[in-house]
């Protein structure tokens, strides 16, 4: 009978161990102490990160894609997601201070404490240098506020628990850049626009049964989680566009076979070209770098 109290007693630890193990965390407030947010630059992250593609109203176009409403629906292996409403209203993220924001962004933790799902990128917004989530946050804060209100996930048990997702983050929230190569300038600032900013790997790289990027088939491709068709690898193994070929296709939507861009991937485009013409270049040369991958 001893055997049952010390069995409770080791479930009752375990239990608590699992609890603070998968507790929400902060931005760090003293980091962010005395960044002041540039408007100007925040617009190119806005544009990188590409905001707009998934937070804008379903089917909106021209400047309606800067009314950040929301609405979209992501269907997924896990459940259907739908983007929530960003706008500076009290309906999105009007009220929300610069360390909610960047906690948001780069932690996937709410103002409220609970753990965003993973089909938010923070995995990717993770390694952004807090100056440019800062400088995100003063641009969106210029857009048209709008009061829609939030669609809410049609997830079922058990991935509606959110407390669950501490345990996903520890086992695949990996700050760091998986490509750790000897890289030029030009060739880091394609790392960090395309592994961190515009988050590509976590659409074009396969996931395991839990949802985890496998980053040793980094950008190797993977079936579409809409259920239509498959996302292309684009490492250097079935990629073999040349450099300018890459920048053209980032700039126009034309590849070199004069396909022309469709689906989520031509607003992936239309993001790309508003950058300068120097970051899709970068872009392109980190692309080279990438290990092969079948």
């Amino acid at each position: 009978m001893r055997l049952i109290p010390s069995l409770l007693a080791l479930a009752a630890i375990a239990g608590a161990a699992g609890w603070w193990l998968t507790a929400p965390t902060r931005a760090p407030a003293a980091a962010l102490a005395d960044l002041t947010g540039d408007a100007t630059n925040g617009e190119l992250v806005f544009w990188a990160t590409g905001c707009a593609s998934c937070h804008m109203a379903p089917g909106a176009k021209g400047e309606a894609q800067l009314v950040l409403a929301g609405g979209q629906a992501f269907p997924t292996a896990f459940g259907t997601f739908h983007a929530p409403n960003i706008s500076p209203s009290a309906e999105g993220i009007g009220g929300w201070t610069t360390e909610e924001f960047v906690t948001a962004v780069t932690k996937g933790v709410s103002p409220g404490g609970q753990h965003y799902y993973p089909a938010f990128p923070y995995a990717a917004f993770a390694n952004m240098t807090l100056q440019d989530v800062v400088d995100l946050k003063a641009f969106i804060d210029t857009l048209p506020q709008d009061a829609t209100p939030d669609k809410p996930h049609d997830v079922g048990f058990p991935f509606n628990i959110r407390r669950s997702l501490g345990g996903w983050k520890l086992l695949f929230l990996r700050e760091g850049w998986v490509v750790n190569a000897d890289l030029t300038e030009i060739e880091q600032r394609g790392r960090y626009i395309a592994e961190a900013m515009a988050h590509c790997g976590e659409c074009h790289s396969p996931r395991n049964a839990l949802g985890g990027i496998e980053r040793s088939r980094w950008l190797a491709g993977t079936p579409n989680p809409a259920g239509e068709g498959s996302i292309p690898n684009i490492t250097p193994a079935k990629l073999t566009w040349s450099e300018d070929e890459i920048v053209e296709y980032l700039t126009t939507g034309f590849t070199p076979e004069y396909d022309s861009v469709g689906g989520h991937m031509a607003h992936v485009v239309e993001n790309m070209a508003r950058l300068p013409e120097s970051d899709r270049a970068s872009v392109a040369a980190y692309l080279k770098k990438v290990p092969p991958a079948e």
